[in-house]
């Protein structure tokens, strides 16, 4: 159970009315409405009755409130006070970050910001995008990095936060080398009677939609053998000779020098990705200020 879930609950139940309660809690409404049915399923009973209007809460959504709210009094009041305890005399720089991002590109930041903190202390959380922007809007983290593609809004506060575009990357269809006479059927866009076994991001990720956007204006043969939401699962499928995917080259870059890995075609098949810094300056420490002076030398 996410506790996103019963902030969205007792917004509602303030509110009223599903469209401002997503506008204030930063998400779109559909989204916001997905979170409190996952809630309902959670709890076992519907907690809003969605034939009245505006929207109320039903008997069993009246019963679970002061639980909802309790619960999320309790649990950030514990983690307010665990946070002070550690963070006492120390200023911890909080990032987050998608997994593929967090290894690949924000690993090997932190050792150049080093150079601008010599006693830095960071701590770094990897997740999902749409669960790294929760926590960064919800002030668990000092900074977001993720990627960002023109087709693909990410749904942030323009007056709230600060962007810096700091490098580019693409996603790049590779397979294994080394597959004999198959490696030159496997090139895109494919052939018809043979179509390319693929290894594919799910559909509800970043990557995923960036990658699907671009399967929908170009004519590939494929045959999808498998889906998953990281990057580093669908490298290893490739690496064993299990198909091809579209990889982001920073993650690849070791196997594309040693043609471990080869693109399955020219440029025309690659997505262009920008590498981006999302931060709040409002709520700047010293050294996130420091950092964020760093970031923007990068450019």
């Amino acid at each position: 159970m996410d506790t996103n879930w019963l902030q969205d609950f007792v917004c509602l139940a303030r509110t009223l009315n599903f469209t401002r309660a997503a506008e204030e809690r930063n998400v779109t409404q559909s989204a916001f409405s997905r979170r409190i049915r996952s809630l309902e399923v959670w709890v076992g009973a519907e907690l809003v009755d969605r034939k009245s209007f505006p929207a109320t809460l039903s008997k069993a959504g009246q019963e679970f409130l002061p639980v909802a709210k309790t619960t999320l009094h309790d649990l950030l009041r514990s983690r307010d006070e665990l946070r002070a305890n550690e963070l006492a005399g120390a200023d911890i720089i909080r990032f987050t970050a998608p997994h593929s991002v967090s290894t690949h590109n924000l690993v090997p930041l932190l050792a150049k910001l080093e150079t601008a903190i010599p006693d830095l202390r960071s701590r770094v959380t990897s997740d999902n995008l749409h669960n790294c922007c929760d926590q960064f809007t919800e002030r668990n983290s000092d900074f977001l990095m993720c990627y960002r593609h023109t087709n693909i809004p990410i749904e942030l506060d323009e007056q709230r936060f600060a962007r810096l575009d700091i490098g580019k990357d693409r996603l790049v269809p590779v397979f294994a080398n080394g597959l004999g006479s198959k490696s030159r059927q496997w090139q895109l866009p494919g052939n018809p009677q043979s179509p390319i076994p693929y290894l594919r991001f799910d559909k509800g990720s970043f990557l995923g939609a960036v990658t699907e956007q671009k399967m929908n204006s170009r004519t590939a043969h494929l045959n999808l053998r498998h889906t998953d939401a990281f990057a580093e699962t669908l490298k290893g499928l490739c690496l064993r000779g299990a198909g091809l995917a579209w990889l982001p080259q920073a993650s690849i870059e070791r196997e594309l020098e040693s043609s471990e890995l080869v693109s399955a075609g020219g440029e025309d098949w690659q997505i262009p990705l920008t590498l981006s810094i999302f931060a709040e300056p409002a709520a700047f420490s010293k050294n996130s200020q420091t950092a964020w002076e760093f970031f923007q030398s990068l450019l």
